[in-house]
């Protein structure tokens, strides 16, 4: 047999191998030509009557574990829909399905109704959130920014960073400070706002770093060097903005500690009066106008 020849059928339709014609069996599956062995194949589902079969192991492995202690989310008025959340925020929620992206804009929008008046429960809304959104940057800034509030240090410091690590944003900079004073750490809160070039900052982030900076130098008895933190640019009576108002605050509490009564007080006054004409400006009868430029 010449290598022509191989792998082709006599023309008696007999196999080389077998000079004996094969018979073939009709079989009584679907597939063509005979029996189909799919019929006899497990269909990886329950077969009927069979409710009480014990689980595939492979369903133990990746199922969540029950957690009786596990706190309940808190309930949601049905007058909050997720059109109670800024639009811009609920544009970085797209990439949850439709029915959990409304679910968890809805916890969001109470945390910003609940923050000023019960942060607890603005924290619970914001850790309910996270359970079902923890990769979402965003949702871990407002899980570390309610921690903070209700003085949960540790939990706030874990949350800021990983928002830091996922988004690349310093704006929560001065909290990851500060989180650090309150866990007692100065000069670790020292050195993580050295870490970073406030120029690179906003204004409002730089005012409330140098603040957070100016806390950790009282906390380590350098009241010369606390003062020195807060002499940025934007301490400038000339030119105030609301993010001011706590920077002169700090001043004068800094003077104060340094015995300097009469110089603290000329900067409490600078900060009242700022403060009541912000205050001024919020009212619907307001003389005092924003021009808005559209594009």
């Amino acid at each position: 047999m010449s290598d022509r020849d191989y792998g082709k059928r006599p023309a008696d339709g007999r196999s080389r191998r077998d000079d004996q014609p094969r018979e073939r069996s009709a079989g009584t599956g679907t597939g063509r030509g005979g029996y189909d062995k799919r019929q006899d194949a497990p269909s990886g589902r329950a077969q009927r009557g069979e409710g009480n079969a014990p689980r595939p192991a492979w369903q133990d492995r990746v199922a969540r574990p029950f957690n009786p202690d596990k706190p309940k989310s808190p309930v949601i008025p049905d007058e909050i829909t997720e059109q109670d959340l800024e639009l811009g925020i609920r544009v970085q929620l797209k990439t949850l399905t439709p029915e959990n992206a409304e679910k968890v804009a809805r916890h969001l929008a109470m945390v910003g109704l609940l923050i000023d008046q019960d942060p607890d429960l603005a924290h619970r809304h914001a850790l309910a959130a996270a359970e079902r959104a923890g990769r979402i940057a965003m949702v871990r800034e407002v899980v570390g920014v309610t921690a903070y509030t209700v003085g949960d240090f540790a939990l706030a410091l874990r949350e800021l960073l990983t928002h830091r690590r996922i988004s690349g944003s310093n704006d929560q900079l001065p909290l990851i400070v500060d989180s650090e004073r309150g866990l007692g750490r100065p000069e670790r809160a020292l050195e993580v706002g050295r870490s970073v070039d406030r120029n690179t900052l906003s204004a409002g982030v730089r005012v409330n770093l140098a603040i957070a900076m100016s806390g950790a130098r009282l906390d380590k008895g350098e009241n010369d060097l606390a003062l020195a933190e807060l002499e940025i640019p934007e301490l400038n009576p000339s030119s105030v903005f609301e993010y001011t108002v706590p920077l002169f605050r700090a001043y004068a509490e800094c003077l104060r500690e340094l015995k300097r009564d009469a110089d603290a007080k000329k900067w409490d006054d600078l900060a009242d009066r700022a403060e009541n004409q912000f205050e001024e400006k919020k009212k619907p009868d307001s003389e005092f106008f924003d021009v808005i430029e559209e594009i």
